[in-house]
This record gives C-alpha cells, structure tokens and sequence, in this order.
C-alpha cells in the first residue's frame, strides 16, 4: 500500500493535536486532571497532577514522532490505545466526542504504516 498526500496530512494534523495538547496540559495539569472521572482517580498509584504530567510528554512523544514519520505504526498504535483509555477514565462527552475520530485517524495510520513497513 502506497502512502499518499493523505496519510501525510492526517498524520502530521494528527502530530500537531498531540504536541499541542500535551503542552496545554503541561502548562495546567491539575485542570486536565479535572476531566478524570473520580471513580479512576481513586484507582491512581500516584498524584493525579503526575499522571497528568506522564500524561503530557507521552502526548508529546507521540506527537512528535508522528511529525518525524518515524515509528509511525508504533506511535499510532499507542496513540489509539491512549485515547482508548482517555475514552474510558473520562467518558464520552460532548467534548470528548472528538477523541473518536482521532482513534479512528490513528487506527489508519497504524495500519497503512504497519502494511507499507512489512513489505
């Protein structure tokens, strides 16, 4: 499977989501935290405000190696897994609503990576 201009485009678009939001949570975990629904935050090992911050740089990992295009069926595996998660700590939501359309960007990414790496 040839990768075309729209695999570039979804997955730089989908790069500059996750380094953006992983600055803004950088910049104020504690009111991201506020997304978490209390049930999962009883279940934390560690400070919501930490999980936050974890949170934000593998945002930014992820970002960036989609920008990079390397490791792309990597990143857009783990990616979709993290918003798999953030789906299920935080519900689904008028705001969260959009989270299932990057899965689903992800998902494509992983797999035309996936498919064009193994050949």
């Amino acid at each position: 499977m040839k990768k075309d201009a729209s695999y570039h485009i979804l997955r730089v678009a989908i790069g500059i989501t996750f380094v953006w939001i992983g600055i803004l949570i950088f910049q104020s975990p504690e009111a991201w935290g506020g997304f978490v629904e209390p049930w999962v935050q009883n279940l934390l090992p560690l400070p919501l405000k930490d999980i936050m911050l974890a949170t934000a740089a593998v945002d930014v990992l992820i970002g960036l190696l989609l920008l990079v295009d390397v490791f792309v069926w990597i990143s857009g595996t783990a990616g979709a897994l993290h918003l798999a998660v953030v789906l299920i700590t935080s519900g689904i939501t008028a705001v969260t609503v959009r989270d299932i359309g990057l899965l689903g960007g992800l998902v494509a990414l992983a797999l035309v990576s996936w498919q064009t790496r193994a050949k």
